[in-house]
C-alpha cells in the first residue's frame, strides 16, 4: 500500500482510505453491522489502516460500528471523522430534512459553533471507544460561525490532546485560505471535496490552491458511490431508502453509457495490470495532481480487500491520459 503524508500534518495515510459512511446503514438501504465489522478488520489487515467515518453516518451508528471494529487495535488504525452536521442541535443554518436508518424524520444543520465541536468531538471518542482522533474535519462551512471561531476550538482539543491533527471538507478556496491563517501555527491538514472521473469541478480551482497552500486532498465519492466500479447494471432498481434513486448519475441511461465505456476503455488497461475496473479507477484518482488519498466504502470484507488492492496501483502517464480523454468525452446529458 501506498503512503503519502497528509499536508503539513505528521499524518501518514494509505492512498486508500476505508470510507464509513455506508456501513451507518443511512442513505445506503440499511447495512449489516457484522459484515461491516469484519470489512474494517480485512481492510486494516489488507493495509488500508485509516477510516473515514462522521457522526451523521447513520446518526452516531457508523462510528458505534467502526469501535467495535477496531476494538483491541487502535495502535493500528487512523480514525478520522468530522464535525459540523448536528440533528441533535437545531443552531447555525438548515440544510435538509431526511429519515434516519429507522424511518425516523431527521432534520440536519450545519453547525459549527465551538461549544457544538466541542460535544462532537467527545461524543466521537465515546462511540469509537478511544482518548483521541487522529484527523477531525469540519463537514460543511458554516456561514453562521466564523472559522476563526470553530478553528479556536480545534486548536483546543489538540492542545488537550484529543485530536491529532485538523481538516476541512466541502471548503473553497477562500474559506481554505481563511481556515488556514485561523489556525496558524497549527498546519491545516487536509480538505476533503469530492471526486471522481465524472465529477472533476474541483481541477479548475481547489486542487490547484490547495497544492500551493501545503493542504493535503482527501477525496470523497471516486467511484460515484459504486457507479464507477462497473456492477451496477442500468436495470437495477434502488429503494427509496437508497440515496442513489434519486441521483443523476444513476439513471439508468447513464449507468449504461458508464457502464460501456468501463468496458471499452478501462477495461483493457485493467486487464494489463490483472486488476478490476474498480482498483483502476481507484487508481487513476489517486494518480492526479493533488490528491492524496481517496476513501473507497465497503461493506464486506471481500470490497475493503478489493479497495484496498488499489493502492499499490501505479498507472502510467498514457494510462491515466487515455481514462480521463475517455471520460471527456462522455455523455451524461439527460440526467435530472
Amino acid at each position: 500500500m501506498i503512503r503519502r503524508r497528509l499536508g503539513q500534518s505528521d499524518l501518514e495515510l494509505p492512498v486508500i482510505v476505508l470510507g464509513a459512511w455506508a456501513i451507518g446503514g443511512w442513505q445506503w438501504g440499511g447495512s449489516d453491522d457484522e459484515a461491516a465489522v469484519r470489512a474494517i478488520q480485512a481492510g486494516i489487515d489488507a493495509g488500508m489502516n485509516a477510516v473515514d467515518t462522521a457522526p451523521v453516518y447513520g446518526f452516531g451508528h457508523s462510528e458505534e460500528v467502526v469501535g467495535r471494529a477496531i476494538a483491541g487495535r487502535r495502535k493500528d488504525v487512523l480514525l478520522l471523522t468530522k464535525v459540523g452536521l448536528r440533528w441533535d442541535d437545531p443552531r447555525g443554518e438548515f440544510y435538509f430534512k431526511s429519515q434516519d436508518q429507522n424511518g425516523k424524520p431527521r432534520e440536519i444543520w450545519r453547525n459549527a459553533k465551538p461549544d457544538s465541536v466541542v460535544v462532537e468531538v467527545e461524543q466521537s471518542l465515546a462511540r469509537m471507544r478511544t482518548n483521541h482522533i487522529d484527523l477531525v474535519q469540519i463537514h460543511w462551512p458554516d456561514p453562521t460561525t466564523p472559522i476563526e471561531e470553530t478553528m479556536g476550538a480545534l486548536a483546543g482539543l489538540v492542545k488537550q490532546g484529543k485530536v491529532r491533527a485538523i481538516g476541512v471538507s466541502n471548503f473553497n478556496p477562500a474559506q481554505l485560505k481563511e481556515a488556514q491563517l485561523a489556525l496558524a501555527p497549527l498546519p491545516l491538514a487536509s480538505n476533503q471535496p469530492k471526486y471522481s472521473l465524472v465529477a472533476r469541478d474541483i481541477e479548475a480551482r481547489i486542487l490547484p490552491f490547495s497544492r500551493e497552500l501545503g493542504i493535503g486532498t482527501i477525496v470523497y465519492s471516486p467511484l460515484e458511490q459504486g457507479l464507477l466500479s462497473g456492477k451496477v447494471p442500468a436495470a437495477r432498481t434502488f429503494p427509496e431508502t437508497d440515496g442513489r434513486h434519486k441521483r443523476a448519475t444513476f439513471q439508468a441511461p447513464v449507468r449504461a453509457r458508464v457502464n460501456a465505456l468501463l468496458e471499452q476503455e478501462v477495461r483493457p488497461i485493467a486487464q494489463r495490470h490483472k486488476a478490476t475496473l474498480a482498483q483502476t479507477v481507484l487508481a487513476w484518482t489517486t494518480g492526479q495532481p493533488g490528491v492524496t488519498c481517496a476513501i473507497a466504502g465497503a461493506r464486506t470484507p471481500e470490497q475493503a480487500r478489493e479497495n484496498a488492492g488499489a493502492g499499490s496501483l501505479v498507472l502510467s502517464g498514457e494510462e491515466l491520459a487515455t481514462i480521463r480523454l475517455a471520460f471527456e468525452r462522455l455523455d451524461l446529458s439527460g440526467t435530472r
